[in-house]
């Protein structure tokens, strides 16, 4: 142990000699090295995008420790659908607030899910295996790779024992322990070698779990624009009726004609008596719209392409295909969200966002 402690003390001081390791097995040592340092950081970035609270990540680390389970918390989104929820409860779930606040909570508890799925599924098919790595098959090759750099002190200690002996029977002494020394070396070395060259199979069933992890989050985000998608559209076809019911609670509109109360155009509130306009008729004016009375203005018109289906709610809307290619104007008095859309003798309203407009 003395010769140990010896060896080592020389060769920090640069006073002894070293057994280096070939060239491959240095290779294959600052490859796992990377391999481990990439791991960690990965790995903890990962719990960082599905966990950003730190204080809960603390907690699932001592659940994980202690080997118990770790309790199920409440997703942000599923957080702010229970308070929205509770608010069109109060603000009363017939109003056109409390109506909207229903549908967006109950999308929000849609999202929520989506996402408790989305980190169980990560956690399982992407983090606990680099853990697995990092907690199993690295511990093994540090243990390894401690042994070795210990049989390598012991084999030079006894290389330096055999340059300082100067009887016969001091070397012969000597030499037997070399042999020994380097044989116990050598089979280290080859026990040490396989386990970094396994570190390939390591980076295999990585990247398997990489494409997982892709794949559930591709699932995650294209769940997630689907629900906010059909809520769109659900909000795009009540909006009219929302302002119509915004109107009539309000002491203007209280005078105005029922027919304008009722509309389902999307139009705006405060909008006073317009006068007639040269090809464009009063009742779009107003907020209802007769697709077969509209008439293009002189100028305006633009080509937009779809970007997503539409189905139409009712006769005064226009239903669309993606991708294909339409003409839109805009009328005076109509929502900025809508546009009057045309393809060959069809026309009706069309929502701004399904479209990209075109120069």
């Amino acid at each position: 142990m003395t010769a140990f402690f010896l060896q080592f003390t020389e060769e920090k001081l640069g006073q002894a000699e070293k057994t280096e390791l070939d060239a491959h097995f240095e290779n294959l040592l600052a490859r796992a090295d990377c391999t481990k340092n990439w791991t960690e950081k990965i790995l903890r970035q990962t719990e960082v995008l599905l966990q950003p609270n730190p204080s809960a990540r603390v907690e699932e680390f001592l659940y994980e420790k202690l080997d118990r389970k770790v309790p199920s918390r409440v997703t942000n989104g599923e957080l702010l659908a229970q308070y929205m929820t509770e608010a069109a409860n109060d603000f009363g779930p017939g109003t056109p607030y409390g109506k909207t606040l229903i549908k967006v909570g109950e999308t929000q508890r849609r999202l929520g899910a989506a996402e408790r799925e989305f980190i169980h599924s990560a956690s399982i098919n992407f983090l606990t295996p680099l853990r697995n790595f990092l907690e199993g098959d690295w511990r093994t090759i540090s243990k390894e790779r401690r042994i070795l750099q210990n049989r390598r002190l012991d084999l030079d200690a006894c290389k330096a024992r055999l340059k300082k002996a100067k009887a016969a029977e001091a070397k012969a002494a000597a030499e037997h322990e070399l042999r020994l020394t380097q044989t116990e070396f050598d089979r280290q070395a080859e026990v040490t070698r396989l386990l970094l060259e396994g570190i390939s199979s390591t980076h295999v069933n990585h990247l398997r779990c990489l494409h997982e992890f892709v794949e559930s989050q591709t699932n995650y985000y294209a769940q997630c624009y689907q629900f906010m998608l059909d809520l769109q559209k659900q909000l795009g076809r009540f909006s009219g009726t929302f302002v119509g019911n915004a109107e009539s609670a309000s002491p203007a509109a209280a005078t105005s004609p029922p027919a304008v109360a009722a509309a389902t155009l999307p139009a705006v509130p405060t909008i006073p008596v317009v006068p007639t306009i040269v090809g464009v008729p009063n009742t779009v004016a107003e907020g209802v719209l007769n697709p077969n009375e509209v008439k293009p203005p002189a100028s305006g018109t633009r080509r937009a392409r779809v970007l997503y289906d539409y189905e139409a709610a009712d006769s005064t809307e226009l239903a669309l295909l993606a991708d294909e290619m339409i003409t839109v104007y805009s009328l005076p008095g109509m929502d900025p969200d809508w546009l009057i859309g045309e393809r060959g003798n069809q026309k009706g309203k069309v929502p701004v966002t399904y479209l990209e407009l075109l120069s």
